[in-house]
Parts: C-alpha cells; sequence; structure tokens
C-alpha cells in the first residue's frame, strides 16, 4: 500500500486536504479522500472509509502511470500488482512514483524547463516584497524585490503574502525567513552538468548557514516543525521543496517538478 504521507499530499495537490502533512491518516485524511472521491463515482456514501483508501491510492497509482484496474476500492489482483510495482518504483528499480503523483501539474518537470520558460536568463520581471529580506551573506542589506521569471512570478508573490500573513515580520525574520540566498543566477547544478533552475530565476534560496547542501532532516533548520507552514505555502502554489522531496538542499523551492 501507499503511504499515508504520500496520500495526504496527493490529496492536497487535489485541493481536497488542507491539514498538516503528517503523515498520520486520520479523520482529516479520510474525509479528503472520500471528498476527492466525490463526482466520479455515485454510489460513494455507501463506500467505508477502508475502500475509500484503497480507491484514492488507485487513483493516485494510475495518475502515475501504473495501470490498477479501476478505481473502485476493491484490492483485487490488478491492484495488488501495482501495489507491487509502486514499491519497486520507490525501491529505484523504475522512476519514482512517489514523486509523479503528489506534485501538482503548476509548472513543467525540469527536463521541459527550456521549452516552457524560454532561454536561460530572459523573460525577467521584479517581483516587489511584502516584507524586507536580508541578503544571507551580507545581513546588513536589505532588500525589497529581486528579479524572477515573469510566469514564476505571481505564484510567488501570493507565496511571500501567504508567508507574511501566516507568521508576521517579527516570526520571519526570528526564523530566518528573511534571509535571501538568490534566484535568478545562470549556473550549472552544484555536482553536475545540467544547468540549475536558478539560470531560469525559478528558484529561490533562504537562509543556506542553516540548511546547506548535504544536511538532511535531521539538522537543516527548515525540515523543523517550525517551517512546514512556510513550506506548505509554497507548495500551495505548486512550487517543490528539494528538502521534503529528496532530503538535501533544505533552502531551495523551485517552480518545476523532478
Amino acid at each position: 500500500m501507499l503511504d499515508d504521507r504520500t496520500v495526504q499530499r496527493a490529496l492536497a495537490a487535489k485541493g481536497a486536504y488542507k491539514g498538516a502533512i503528517d503523515g498520520a491518516y486520520g479523520e482529516a485524511t479520510a474525509r479528503a479522500a472520500r471528498c476527492a472521491l466525490i463526482g466520479d463515482h455515485h454510489d460513494i456514501a455507501a463506500w467505508i472509509d477502508p475502500r475509500c483508501r484503497i480507491a484514492i491510492e488507485q487513483a493516485i497509482m494510475a495518475a502515475a502511470g501504473i495501470e490498477s484496474g479501476p478505481v473502485d476500492g476493491l484490492a483485487g489482483p490488478q491492484t495488488r500488482i501495482a501495489w507491487e510495482r509502486w514499491q519497486d518504483r520507490l525501491r529505484g528499480l523504475t522512476p519514482r512514483a512517489a514523486e509523479i503523483a503528489h506534485q501538482p501539474d503548476v509548472f513543467p518537470r525540469q527536463k521541459d524547463v527550456p521549452g516552457f520558460y524560454g532561454e536561460p536568463g530572459t523573460h525577467q520581471a521584479m517581483l516587489d516584497l511584502p516584507f524586507p529580506m536580508r541578503l544571507a551573506w551580507d545581513k546588513g542589506t536589505v532588500i525589497r524585490r529581486f528579479a524572477i521569471h515573469e510566469k514564476a512570478r505571481e505564484s510567488a508573490a501570493r507565496a511571500f503574502a501567504g508567508i507574511r500573513a501566516h507568521y508576521g515580520e517579527d516570526a520571519i525574520r526570528r526564523l530566518g525567513l528573511d534571509l535571501f540566498a538568490g534566484c535568478l543566477n545562470i549556473r550549472a547544478m552544484r555536482g553536475g552538468k545540467a544547468l540549475s533552475m536558478h539560470s531560469w530565476g525559478i528558484a529561490i534560496d533562504f537562509d543556506p548557514e542553516h540548511n546547506p547542501l548535504r544536511w538532511g532532516r535531521d539538522k537543516a533548520r527548515m525540515a523543523g516543525p517550525d517551517y512546514a507552514p512556510f513550506l506548505d505555502i509554497w507548495e500551495s502554489e505548486g512550487w517543490i521543496s528539494l528538502g521534503r522531496e529528496r532530503n538535501y538542499d533544505w533552502m531551495h523551492v523551485q517552480a518545476a517538478r523532478l
């Protein structure tokens, strides 16, 4: 079966689940699963919660390209085979299913970025910030705007507004969410040859001192509970947190799927 956190994130991507991505499949998640199925199944009211859970897993696997049979909430032979294939993907035997299922298709996958965003460094616009930010490498310098790709600008503006509304400026500064470490920067990915998402101005880094590239959730500050709403806000706009997806580079969010 699929893990609870994957199910919650897939439901959140569908707009059905608004709670914490905490890996606990409780009443709120069960209600979200039932809500996500309404419209496709006229007899959903008669289904018990375990059947709804299986049905939403069938739908998630189907969206990830795994044939799971009809979305009927019944664990037949095809569904059991699909679960095995899902686990094979998670073990790296085939492409990662979890990365496909829960990431909303607001923005393109990394491989499709050039076709969607154009040439690196082009189509940039200025984003005015709703709170002052400090340069991470020179904390005495305050910025109130920065360059970002025009196709990512509006979603980023909504995210920053949501962050200010949720935390307030005092908490933003206390948590280091105002430490800006860059957006547009035409360069290769660290340790690779492919261009970084920063090359298109579609990635933003925060507080690198406390979230270095190779730190995992056991050390990175951004992995802590105080930062969950911050990452939830970005994900609600279709942005991806590399920390949550890959457990490294927790400073980084990007307007491109993996």
